[in-house]
């Protein structure tokens, strides 16, 4: 029967299968069917197997419910409830409905899955023809080829991946809510617009993540959202508001933007501030301010916050860091809050203000970039005196060698007259006249045509010295099939050289499927490959190698099949 880790959603008695009563599941992933008195069982179907579901039109005797799968094959239920055919029909619609729900995902999965593959048969047509050698001739099946390529495939993807698509600046403006005629809005949204707001705002991610769908619904959630003050700071804050928490860690992420960004020792960015100075010790004053000027100015934090987290979501990095900052403890941020209670003070709207001391903005700037700065600023270049470039001069102990290159090492000023150099032609000439040839010491007419054939091209000394080019004798189409050949070939045989050594029962299955594939692939390729060859009166023997290549894989697996039986003895 099942796992005990599968759940089982429905289940309806009184189901006939082929004439026989049993019990017919709907699961999490799969439908499946056992007959009574059994404990196995007899029907099992993935859901992403699954094509279409027909039921019998009204009227008919029988209430019956047919699944078709997408190889073609079909199972069909037949409900027997003994109550009666009301009964019967209320059995197969739950049973329907089941179906009717979980059937699109399972769908929308595999059709990812399918595209996937067809991409990656599309844009590799080595891996496509390795496929058609395989799995079309029904060497080894699908389900194995893809085990191997596509975990290899995906990862190369994503290391190879496009460029990352960024986030609008304008797409919460570009949400153009719709009236529903009773006062209402009514927001659509795709889920590019909720990535758009996740990468934007990780505290709603992170909201997102901890109430739904325990606590919340995903249009529940998104209401409160779009009712919310944190998207609406012109409404009144109340204090059980969903995102009352989130401002204020915006407040600290521009905090912490601030100390980052800032890399001028000799500016003070958190100092442009209205502040009165106080003569005692007392904190720091600030002037009254009208309604209107706090909220403008608060629009314009927010306004840069939004732009800071537009621009960070570009940074495959920094949206890392930020994913990890939002599924912290919210205890971390209280912490921060509570530490830093002595210079904060609370303003309109629950937004809290930091003042950044200068020092801690130089504890992140090194004393170089300090230096450096300082030293721009302190330099006119029109004030300073030209520098003195110094030269090393060249001390050379002869000119004439550096300009015409080294003498030779030997001389070439023979010391010889014309008087000697006659004399030595007439020496040779006089030697050469008085020579008789042998011509019995020479070799007989058959060994010296028996020599002549050997080291004429293509004699048994001159085999290496002359060859026909494969390109020139074998015609292209041929030479394209012996490449996928031998790709198919080394393909398989990776997979059955990788078995060994055998010690456990996975590889012992695999190394014998795998020379059952290469047998099959044999029969099936290589044959009738080198039968075309001898039908064309082409060389024989471009085979030979592939032939031998799996005779060795055979004689390795006789081998130890011989050790496997004689331990068991």
């Amino acid at each position: 029967m099942s796992s005990s880790s599968e759940d089982v959603l429905h289940l309806v008695n009184h189901v006939k299968h082929k004439k026989s009563d049993g019990v017919l599941y709907v699961m999490a992933e799969r439908l499946a069917w056992i007959m009574n008195g059994r404990d196995t069982f007899s029907i099992s179907h993935k859901f992403s197997d699954i094509k279409m579901q027909k039921i019998s039109p009204d009227g008919k005797s029988k209430i019956q419910l047919q699944v078709v799968l997408l190889d073609g094959g079909a199972s069909t239920f037949h409900f027997t409830n003994p109550e009666g055919a009301e009964t019967q029909i209320k059995d197969r619609n739950v049973v329907k409905e089941y179906l009717l729900e979980l059937l699109p995902r399972f769908k929308r999965k595999v059709n990812k899955e399918l595209e996937e593959k067809n991409n990656f048969l599309a844009n590799d047509p080595e891996l496509f023809q390795l496929y058609r050698d395989l799995v079309t001739s029904q060497v080894i099946s699908a389900d194995e080829f893809w085990a191997t390529y596509l975990p290899e495939r995906s990862q190369r993807a994503q290391i190879t991946s496009n460029q990352l698509i960024g986030v609008s600046g304008a797409f919460l403006a570009d949400i153009k809510p719709q009236t529903d005629g009773c006062n209402g809005l009514k927001y659509n949204l795709t889920a590019d617009v909720i990535e758009s707001i996740f990468k934007t705002y990780p505290q709603v991610k992170k909201k997102h993540m901890e109430h739904v769908p325990d606590k919340l619904s995903e249009s529940e959630f998104w209401t409160r959202f779009f009712q919310s003050h944190y998207f609406h700071r012109d409404r009144i804050n109340s204090g059980k508001d969903l995102f009352g928490d989130c401002m204020k860690n915006d407040e600290l992420d521009i905090r912490t933007e601030i100390r980052q960004i800032v890399t001028d020792p000799l500016v003070n960015l958190p100092a442009f501030k209205d502040t009165i100075s106080v003569e005692d010790y007392s904190e720091e004053q600030e002037p009254t301010q009208s309604q209107s000027s706090i909220i403008n100015r608060n629009m314009i934090r927010r306004f840069n916050h939004h732009s800071m987290m537009v621009l960070k979501s570009c940074d495959i990095e920094k949206a890392t860091e930020t994913n990890v900052t939002a599924a912290q403890p919210q205890e971390n941020s209280k912490t921060k809050e509570k530490n830093s209670k002595g210079k904060e003070k609370n303003s309109v709207n629950g937004v809290t203000k930091h003042s950044i001391q200068v020092d801690e903005v130089d504890a992140t700037i090194s004393p170089s970039q300090k230096k450096a700065k300082i030293q721009s600023k302190i330099t006119y270049e029109d004030l300073e005196s030209a520098e003195i470039v110094t030269t090393s001069n060249l001390n050379l102990m002869s000119s004439e060698r550096y300009l015409h290159g080294p003498t030779q090492a030997a001389c070439t000023d023979y010391a010889t007259t014309n008087d000697e150099l006659i004399e030595g032609v007439e020496q040779v000439h006089s030697a050469i006249s008085g020579w008789e040839p042998r011509l019995t010491d020479v070799l007989h007419n058959n060994g010296a045509v028996t020599v002549l054939s050997e080291l004429s091209p293509g004699g048994a000394l001159m085999t290496r010295t002359h060859f026909d080019n494969l390109q020139q004798k074998v015609p292209q189409q041929v030479h394209d099939e012996l490449k996928n050949l031998y790709s198919a070939v080394c393909e398989l045989l990776r997979h059955f050289w990788s078995c060994f050594p055998v010690n456990s029962e996975f590889l012992e299955q695999k190394v014998v499927r795998m020379r059952d594939n290469l047998e099959r692939f044999q029969y099936a390729k290589l044959k009738p490959f080198q039968d075309m060859l001898l039908k064309d009166h082409l060389e024989t023997n471009l085979a030979d190698h592939l032939n031998d290549m799996i005779d060795a894989a055979f004689k390795k697996f006789n081998n130890w099949q011989m050790r496997r039986f004689s331990n068991r003895k």
